[in-house]
């Protein structure tokens, strides 16, 4: 909220003339019920041992003084052990409405912190095309990527193209053999492949460009196979994540890490920190002396590295480029590999607040009730394209980022294709364009509110729901600071459909165009709902998600 800022400097300044200090763990903060007032701040009860009075009795000091020097406030009550809960006076509400429309995109903006944050996010094998719980994670990784830009935070997004180990060599073997049985050549299946339809138009297209690939020694074809696939597959990535909204801007390759020394490199940083020791052959690292369960191989026997090692070096890489934080989104199943890699970074002498993972819980997909089933290996799945060409990216990307992301999500086609209520997006978009569809009219009738409201037409916004809504609409930028502190972007659509609540709730409580209210409030309320609207279209921008004027 705004206010706290102030409050805090008046606070502090009425406490320092009793001779107190400010608590360092005073805190504001805001009553789900507005009968308990607008804010509620613990500073008395931090306070009064040092005061040596109790800490109602400090509470009320600090409430009567404040309510002599600060208009702002219009009540100040002492509640349980000593809360000091405060109520703000309409004005304070109503002067939201100009601030709002003055700052326009900005509002809500934070000033440059001057960190600079790495998000990594989707990074899936090019074994196959992205499916639906990719596009969760793609929805995560670039709402919280934005709202970290909008809070002040040099954030930067990034791909983690896994283009080496077994995984892509079966990738290369498995359009191998679909090649050799296009060719009608006998084909020996290997327990484990990838059957999906793509392998076998692979397979074709590559027979067609070169028509002597199964001539070729097998390993060099099985190479070209490799090669031809995971480029094909990654372009259909990238298409796929633009049509999503959906920007990288770093394509981080892992078998750069080897070539480049990077994993030499991260080795000797930890053998340099005594992490690392030989054993049977192979090179262990000891994370159990960093609270891992167990010690881990980094490089076998044989002299391969493992995917751990791999991971260590590409976040040294990440560090060495001066990010200030790092934050990994991964699906739920790698919830076991934390630890290890918490273990890694602080080897590598990095705070443990460097480093952060969100995981993204698995998504299901249901079609009339029916769960369908997914599968990347048995070419079972609902592509990430089918669900966009199916629902929209705006319903997609609203749906990904209504619930927290480590929590399942029930995916139902059907409900994100209604236009109606139920379907959360459509309730949120619903509410903006409700609000143009109004003013679209106003203007019919020459009421053309601009930029910036006078503060003398808010003073007539005082109707008990168009102060519950400048309310929430003063939240916002507080909101979004708070939410992109927590890596959170799911804060944002929760608030989106409050605020759209809100809108819907007044709209039906107050009659704006057409009733018997003077020309000065209908202007003052048309004023608001440009405000509101703007509050709107500002957290559907970091969900991105369009903010549509007519639907």
């Amino acid at each position: 909220m705004r206010a706290h800022a102030e409050l805090t400097r008046q606070l502090r300044g009425i406490m320092a003339e009793m001779g107190l200090d400010w608590p360092d763990k005073a805190r504001f903060e805001t009553p789900k019920d507005t009968q308990f007032g607008d804010v509620a701040v613990n500073a008395a009860m931090l306070a009064a041992k040092q005061a040596g009075i109790a800490p109602r009795e400090l509470a009320q000091r600090l409430g009567r003084k404040l309510l002599e020097r600060s208009p702002e406030v219009q009540r100040a009550e002492t509640a349980g052990p000593g809360f000091l809960n405060l109520t703000y006076a309409d004005s304070f509400w109503q002067d939201t409405v100009d601030i709002v429309l003055r700052a326009g995109a900005d509002y809500g903006r934070g000033a440059p912190k001057g960190q600079k944050v790495q998000v990594e996010f989707v990074s899936a094998n090019p074994t196959g095309p992205l499916h639906i719980g990719h596009g969760r994670g793609a929805a995560v990784g670039d709402a919280l990527t934005r709202l970290l830009r909008f809070a002040g935070y040099d954030a930067q997004s990034e791909y983690y193209i896994n283009d080496a180990g077994k995984q892509m060599r079966l990738l290369g073997l498995s359009v191998f053999l679909r090649a050799r049985e296009l060719a009608g050549m006998p084909v020996d299946w290997p327990k484990d492949w990838y059957k999906g339809a793509y392998i076998t138009d692979l397979a074709g297209e590559l027979l067609e460009k070169e028509p002597g690939l199964l001539d070729r020694p097998k390993d060099i074809a099985i190479d070209t196979c490799f090669e031809y696939a995971q480029q094909h597959i990654m372009d259909g990535i990238k298409t796929d994540l633009e049509a999503f909204r959906v920007r990288h801007e770093v394509w981080f390759s892992e078998r750069t890490l080897v070539a480049d020394g990077s994993v030499d490199k991260a080795f000797d940083l930890l053998r340099q920190g005594g992490h690392i020791f030989e054993q049977d052959g192979a090179c262990w690292f000891k994370t159990t002396a960093l609270g891992d369960d167990r010690d881990r191989v980094l490089r076998k026997s044989d002299g391969a590295i493992t995917y751990f090692a791999s991971d260590i070096a590409y976040h040294a890489n990440k560090f060495a480029r001066g990010f200030d934080l790092v934050v990994d989104i991964w699906g739920a199943d790698h919830h076991g590999y934390i630890p290890r890699m918490r273990a890694a970074v602080e080897a590598l002498g990095r705070p443990a607040g460097a480093f952060a993972v969100i995981l993204v819980q698995l998504v299901n997909l249901l079609e009339n009730g029916r769960q369908i089933a997914m599968s990347t290996r048995q070419g079972q799945f609902e592509t990430l394209a089918d669900v966009i060409e199916e629902v929209g990216v705006d319903a997609a990307r609203f749906m990904f980022l209504s619930r927290k992301s480590d929590s399942p999500l029930d995916f139902d086609l059907e409900l994100v294709k209604q236009r109606s209520m139920d379907n959360p997006v459509y309730y949120v978009q619903y509410a903006y364009a409700r609000i143009h569809a109004l003013l679209r009219r106003a203007e019919e009738r020459n009421y053309r509110p601009a930029t910036n409201c006078p503060g003398e037409l808010s003073r007539f916004l005082v109707h008990k729901s168009e102060i519950a809504l400048l309310r929430k609409a003063d939240a916002f930028p507080e909101l979004a600071a708070s939410a992109a502190s927590a890596l959170s972007p799911h804060h944002i659509s929760f608030y989106l459909m409050e605020l759209a609540g809100e809108l819907h709730a007044y709209y039906a409580a107050v009659t704006v165009l057409g009733g018997k209210a003077e020309a000065d409030v209908t202007l003052a309320r048309l004023y608001m709902l440009k405000a509101v609207g703007q509050v709107l279209e500002n957290g559907l921008r970091l969900l991105g998600v369009n903010a549509p004027e007519r639907m």
